[in-house]
């Protein structure tokens, strides 16, 4: 492989990196069984055998109400694991391209949240990912933070058995009644768009702080009533709230992201989320 920007993705058998795999050229894949990202010594070992020009970190402890009982596990891999790669980065002179996440929002602005406003994370998942957000900024010199929404992908989410729209047909197909909470409103967002944003972004050279997002916004409940409407299924669907549903984790009420920055460098090509949903139910032959 060329040396001329090798990019090194860690958590390439993800949702996400599954579709940057097949999108960016002079990828090295790092799955979990090549590296555990919390052990620094390995970490620093992989990154110095391929001696990457960019790194592309996708990987994240995202099982949000898990999150609550296991805080300690949540910030090793989402804040001090991301530490000890802007340090790597930083002496090696690596570009650091890093995923975060709505969730450090509160959901009180009840406007889309650009990238200079002030977060106030409501849960743990929330605040391990923040404070990854701050080391990287502290440390590294060269570095994109994409925050990010509602990801569903092909791959489905190895953390989470599928993603919520598998979920969602699944239970339709059992016949199960099925309750979605429709007080939390944000931005599903489908990965292999998000992949393909990336790829002009890191072709643009810009750095810092990028929201990027499918654009418009719904419930999940609305979600959900969308899914079933192309695929043309007609369950015993009822909307909940979150008080209801009784989720451990609390959750922001409003996270929709603004590609703000996006917008203002002319890179902001992703699509509505309701055209983005109806081409990952084609790809995936659900409709």
């Amino acid at each position: 492989m060329s040396d001329e920007n090798k990019i090194l993705l860690i958590g390439a058998s993800g949702q996400l990196g599954s579709d940057l795999v097949k999108i960016l050229e002079n990828i090295v894949p790092i799955t979990h069984k090549d590296l555990e990202i919390c052990d620094t010594k390995q970490l620093k070992l992989v990154v110095e055998k391929h001696n990457p020009q960019t790194i592309i970190n996708t990987s994240a402890f995202h099982k949000v109400d898990l999150c609550e009982d296991e805080a300690e596990k949540s910030f090793q891999v989402n804040a001090y694991a991301v530490r000890d790669l802007a340090l790597i980065c930083k002496e090696m002179n690596i570009l650091l391209v890093h995923f975060s996440t709505d969730y450090i929002f509160d959901g009180r602005k009840n406007t889309p949240y650009i990238e200079d406003d002030s977060p106030n994370p409501l849960n743990v998942y929330g605040a391990s990912k923040l404070a990854g957000e701050y080391f990287i900024r502290n440390i590294s010199n060269r570095f994109l933070i994409i925050r990010t929404s509602g990801l569903y992908g092909s791959a489905g989410s190895s953390g989470k058995g599928g993603n919520f729209i598998e979920t969602m047909l699944r239970l339709a197909r059992e016949e199960k009644p099925i309750k979605v909470v429709n007080d939390q409103v944000l931005t599903p967002t489908y990965t292999k768009d998000l992949a393909e944003n990336i790829k002009d972004l890191l072709n643009s050279q810009e750095l810092g702080i990028f929201h990027i997002t499918n654009n418009g916004h719904c419930s999940w409940f609305e979600f959900a009533e969308e899914i079933f409407k192309l695929a043309d299924f007609k369950p015993d669907l009822a909307p909940t709230t979150t008080e209801d549903f009784g989720a451990k984790a609390l959750r922001p009420a409003y996270s929709v992201l603004e590609n703000h920055r996006l917008k203002e460098v002319g890179l902001d090509n992703m699509s509505q989320w309701r055209d983005a949903l109806e081409r990952y139910m084609i790809e995936k032959g659900n409709i």
